[in-house]
């Protein structure tokens, strides 16, 4: 089992834009979806996926796998658009997104959809499940790496904070947490709402190794997952500044789109930007 191995950049930039295009054709359709959370993370699910986790389609449950979470599960857009193009389910599945009985809903579901780990929707619940995931695979005695892609309001729960204390007592360093950092959250820029700064030394005061990169530039992306862990005995958090709305240049840096749906205007027009 592995990954797709070095694709590069190229590659790995017209994926995230594929990604990107199927988030907006889902959210068109089904007049739904959280569509500007979605287009910030493309491109770290995008690195994820198609360069660096150790992951196989046709045995979704091999134990040696690494693990993905989405703690901020309403950015499932792109998880969905990953899956599927990475061969976890087929493409046609996008037609029923948030359909009745469709595996595909407005967040993750662990037990329908393939290469999916857990459920996920309710902040703050994604890296205490993946210190468990960490923990087993050291009493396994088993190789495998948890990552945990995290938003910015999600690190506003207390239960984050509980599980960073845990990761550093246990001397996690098979954990990898992603800061999907677009300094944005539902209701308005996260300094107002209530401020997270300064960010990195929050996670390096709980005892983390953190590195902070562009979320956009694949280089800066891969280079980082491919680092970690960044110290022996230490977990890591990857702060990864980003967009929120990446790509669209209507939705870029503005929270009220957090899921709001275009009009079919806007949507001729992304669908060019994104061309």
């Amino acid at each position: 089992m592995a990954s797709k191995g070095n694709m590069g950049k190229v590659y790995l930039e017209e994926k995230s834009k594929e990604i990107r295009r199927e988030c907006l054709n889902m959210v068109m359709r089904a007049q739904s979806g959280h569509l500007a959370p979605a287009l910030s993370c493309a491109d770290i699910i995008t690195a994820l996926f198609f360069e660096v986790m150790n992951i196989d389609p046709a045995n979704p449950k091999d134990e040696n796998r690494d693990r993905f979470i989405l703690s901020a599960g309403h950015k499932c857009l792109a998880l969905y658009a990953a899956l599927a193009k990475r061969g976890f389910f087929p493409e046609e599945t996008f037609k029923t997104y948030v359909q009745f009985k469709s595996i595909l809903g407005g967040h993750p579901d662990g037990l329908k959809i393939p290469g999916v780990e857990i459920s996920t929707g309710s902040l703050g619940h994604g890296l205490p499940i993946g210190i468990g995931m960490a923990l087993a695979a050291r009493y396994l005695k088993r190789n495998y790496r948890t990552y945990v892609l995290l938003g910015d309001g999600e690190i506003h729960e207390g239960s984050i904070w509980e599980a960073a204390s845990a990761a550093c007592h246990y001397k996690l360093d098979n954990i990898i947490g992603i800061i999907d950092h677009n300094k944005l959250c539902a209701d308005g820029p996260i300094d107002e709402v209530m401020s997270i700064r300064p960010l990195n030394k929050r996670w390096e005061a709980f005892g983390w190794s953190v590195i902070e990169i562009d979320g956009h530039n694949m280089d800066d992306i891969v280079s980082a997952l491919k680092r970690v862990p960044l110290s022996k005995d230490k977990p890591t958090m990857i702060i990864a500044n980003t967009i929120k709305g990446k790509g669209v240049s209507c939705m870029e840096n503005k929270f009220d789109w957090h899921s709001k749906v275009p009009t079919a205007e806007q949507a001729k027009e992304a669908f060019k930007e994104l061309a």
